[in-house]
């Protein structure tokens, strides 16, 4: 019972900060992913040790983003070039902003929004797949914060409250 105790008090030391910030890149990656396959652009960045650090810029949706929401995408309340615009848009802009710890819990929000629109419209049979994690990680990061690795903590720890 000893060793027990002993792991969950060095369990209990590990910063919130450091779980945040492994909980905003690995809910921003398959987003940020998604996103990249739907818009054209420049190219910038590299490949650093074997990891594929580059990224397009949006300039354009990809006609092909157009088709997927026009065919197997088909969401109701908006048309399909709409949505092929606004989530194109949302998964080039939220991810990053989650990245940064920007404007977090309204990021991870608008993602967990995304996550059950897929979830229900597009495949509602992902849930035990991706969909219930990525819903508990962006769960965990709206209702806890980003931490203080982040730009929220930076910008707006004065307006934060403070804690004894």
């Amino acid at each position: 019972m000893n060793f027990i105790r002993k792991i969950a008090r060095w369990l209990d030391a590990i910063p919130y900060s450091l779980i945040a910030l492994f909980l905003r890149i690995v809910a921003a990656h398959p987003f940020f992913v998604s996103g990249q396959t739907k818009i054209e652009g420049p190219t910038l960045g590299r490949e650093i040790f074997g990891l594929d650090l580059s990224f397009q810029i949006p300039t354009a949706v990809r006609s092909a983003t157009f088709a997927l929401f026009a065919d197997e995408y088909k969401l109701p309340l908006i048309s399909p070039t709409a949505a092929a615009y606004v989530a194109s848009g949302l998964e080039f802009v939220l991810p990053l902003l989650l990245f940064l710890g920007l404007l977090t819990r309204l990021s991870a929000s608008i993602l967990l929004a995304m996550t059950i629109v897929i979830q229900i419209f597009v495949y509602p049979d992902a849930w035990w797949t991706v969909h219930a994690y990525w819903m508990a990680i962006l769960t965990v990061l709206i209702a806890r914060g980003p931490g203080a690795i982040s730009l929220d903590h930076l910008l707006f720890r004065a307006w934060s409250p403070r804690r004894a």
